[in-house]
């Protein structure tokens, strides 16, 4: 999970991602979306790789990339774990600031 923060952390590494939600693309495809040079976006890419969320597969002379997005469900748990913590805290906060009682619907 560690890798996997680490890698969404970036927010060029967070695009290359919602890229690749869209379709695979090769390398040089994914490069000429970002004002930054092509051995940039590679060693994001390496980056996003080792995490283990991206996929490429080598075509010819042509690297084709595709999102893995499992490695990104146990982060999302680790995350939702707190959620309900932060949830309580801003409704603490907002009866405290305006003096009013939340609206306690019932949860899923």
């Amino acid at each position: 999970m560690d890798r996997v923060l680490g890698a969404i952390a970036d927010p060029t590494r967070r695009a290359i991602l919602a890229r690749l939600a869209e379709s695979d693309a090769r390398v040089t495809e994914l490069a000429s979306a970002f004002p930054i040079s092509l051995n940039s976006v590679s060693k994001h890419v390496r980056k996003l790789e080792a995490a283990g969320l991206v996929r490429r597969d080598v075509r010819g002379r042509d690297h084709v990339l595709s999102l893995n997005a499992a490695p990104l469900s146990e982060a999302a748990d680790w995350i939702a774990h707190y959620q309900r913590f932060w949830e309580e805290s801003l409704a603490a906060l907002d009866e405290f600031t305006t003096g009013k009682k939340p609206n306690r619907r019932s949860r899923k």
